[in-house]
């Protein structure tokens, strides 16, 4: 990377703790940043030392990173499409110390042949875990920065495509696991289908008996079987503090039981 980018991403650039302190991510100061929805995603996903994990939509590397985190020896791929969030992922892998199992690629998710050229082949993959934008910019108001509205505005058919090239990745019986909208876990499962079976899925709510904000869905590809619906996880509890659920795996680092299934 030239001096001067190196100048402007120090200066742009924060340094923050997640995981209760595991993990430490340099991420843009303004923008898109490490929530919530990449530590669950992390959390649903599960994993056994070797195993090759891809991350579609990296950013910084957040889920990526907190999957390694909770996984010794699992070996992941960042994809991201933004070359500078890629040269951030890479440099909080170094950050960490999990550049020997945890590299990241400036890529296309949708595009076959550049993850090939990346080293990713066609059933080659035992995971992929992905965060996908999901705001539909024709009904929601969505950020004018541009890396924010990359990042969380969804053009029509995305998901679709998205699940499409992981289905390509992933070997027989490979599992994907993603988050997006509640109010949308229709449109995920339809897009599922054509390759994906063995549905779990965990709904995630602002607090205990409202309605959920997303959904985290576990899905085995030529998978068969009923759905496995799984308790909501309330991420504040009824004095609007922080669960001790959701303190569990936001900051203590526990996995969500759906990794398992």
């Amino acid at each position: 990377m030239k001096a001067d980018m190196r100048a402007e991403l120090s200066s742009d650039t924060t340094e923050d703790a997640v995981l209760g302190g595991r993990l430490r991510l340099r991420q843009p100061r303004r923008g898109h940043r490490v929530g919530h929805d990449a530590i669950l995603l992390a959390a649903a996903t599960g994993g056994h030392r070797d195993e090759h994990v891809v991350d579609f939509g990296a950013g910084v590397g957040g889920a990526g990173l907190a999957l390694a985190v909770r996984v010794p020896g699992l070996n992941i791929t960042l994809v991201e499409i933004d070359r500078t969030l890629t040269e951030l992922a890479a440099g909080n892998a170094r950050l960490n110390a999990m550049d020997d199992r945890v590299r990241a690629v400036t890529c296309d998710v949708e595009d076959e042949a550049a993850l090939a050229a990346a080293g990713l082949g066609q059933a080659s993959i035992d995971r992929v875990l992905m965060n996908p934008p999901f705001n539909d910019a024709a009904r929601q108001n969505v950020s004018p920065d541009p890396r924010r509205h990359l990042a969380h505005a969804a053009g029509p058919g995305l998901l679709a495509r998205w699940i499409k090239s992981a289905a390509y990745l992933l070997k027989p019986h490979g599992v994907l696991t993603l988050i997006w909208r509640a109010d949308a876990l229709g449109d995920v499962l339809a897009a599922l289908k054509p390759e994906f079976g063995a549905f779990a899925v965990l709904p995630v709510l602002p607090r205990a008996r409202a309605p959920a904000i997303r959904v985290l869905v576990r899905a085995v590809k030529g998978g068969s079987g009923a759905m496995r619906d799984y308790p909501g996880l309330a991420l504040n509890d009824g004095q609007a503090k922080p669960s001790a659920a959701a303190e569990a795996v936001l900051r203590g680092g526990e996995t969500l039981a759906m990794a398992q299934s």
